[in-house]
């Protein structure tokens, strides 16, 4: 460890940016062969660039602090890298779905369906009886996707319809390990509205039938969310099946994680206080909720024009136009 320049870390990242630049170009081949020698393979994007030099950055930092390491510079802290704004999400509206019809443009990195999409999306999920109460659960409380799939019945209490996020499922090539959640806020409790409640109820009779069903073939894995025969989900399967879904449904592309902006939008244009939504989403400062997801609907950002609009005539404001979630 002690040998690493800081000229290696950017040779790396170098490397990366190649690789995406030839697995870009084979997509754009018209050899099916070249085509299909990228298939799967994912473009490395600048955040995530940045999460891995942090993450070496932290590994050698413990290094630089042992005494049994014969390491005294931290190079990855000297590694440079292009700065990375955080992506705002942008919500697919009307105008934006057109032109997505119409070319395939998505205009941002990160998307936000609106409320009646998403409902749209939970509604057609609902003929894929053993995914919809999971992406239900995301949907409404935000939940991250290790999180929703490692989530066990022992911590989940529909009586006091609460639920205690403490452990996560963490995807490591096709092998998973439980974890505990990433930062001590995200070790939290989480309230569940009524029609969470009478979905996770009728989906745990559902899962005690199949249970029953198969028998001593069943996988008791004590997890709230299950295949067919008890095993947990694969995380990248959740999210393969989550985006075949809403193309099917005829929706325009978001991820998973898209899902949990969109609930954290909801929650804010509603109105609820940021206090309540950061702890909910497991966030440690209010200003992280704030500042990343915090998206403004169509109708709350019509209603906030209009709003302004009456100050100016000298009308009074609507009422029920108070709580906006403000325009950054």
């Amino acid at each position: 460890m002690d040998r690493i320049k800081s000229s290696q870390v950017e040779a790396m990242f170098e490397w990366i940016e190649a690789n995406n630049e030839q697995i870009l170009e084979a997509r754009e081949s018209e050899d099916t062969k070249v085509r299909a020698s990228v298939r799967g393979q994912r473009v490395v994007s600048l955040s995530t660039k940045h999460r891995i030099r942090a993450t070496l950055r932290s590994a050698l930092s413990d290094a630089v602090r042992s005494p049994e390491e014969p390491v005294n510079v931290n190079v990855a802290s000297h590694a440079r890298l292009p700065s990375c704004p955080r992506k705002r999400p942008l919500v697919w509206t009307p105008g934006r779905v057109e032109r997505w019809e119409k070319d395939g443009t998505v205009p941002g990195e990160v998307m936000v369906w609106t409320p009646e999409q998403t409902r749209t999306f939970l509604e057609h999920s609902r003929k894929y009886v053993w995914l919809h109460p999971l992406f239900h659960l995301i949907a409404v409380k935000g939940l991250r996707r290790g999180e929703a799939v490692g989530l066990p019945w022992a911590h989940t209490r529909l009586t006091d319809a609460e639920a205690d996020i403490r452990t996560q499922v963490v995807q490591l090539s096709w092998t998973t390990l439980t974890s505990t959640p990433k930062s001590e806020a995200g070790q939290r409790t989480i309230t569940l509205d009524a029609d969470t409640v009478k979905v996770l109820r009728a989906w745990k009779k559902f899962q005690n039938q199949a249970r029953l069903k198969a028998g001593p073939e069943w996988v008791d894995s004590g997890l709230v969310f299950t295949r067919q025969m008890g095993e947990g989900w694969l995380p990248s399967h959740v999210s393969d099946w989550f985006s075949r879904i809403a193309r099917a449904a005829g929706l325009p592309p978001i991820t998973l994680h898209g899902l949990r902006h969109g609930a954290a939008s909801m929650a804010l244009a509603a109105g609820t206080d940021v206090k309540v939504v950061s702890a909910e989403l497991g966030h440690s400062t209010t200003h992280f909720t704030q500042d990343t997801y915090q998206s403004v609907f169509p109708d709350v950002a019509k209603a906030a024009a209009e709003a302004t609009a009456a100050l100016l005539r000298g009308a009074s404001v609507p009422a029920g136009s108070g709580g906006l979630v403000p325009v950054r």
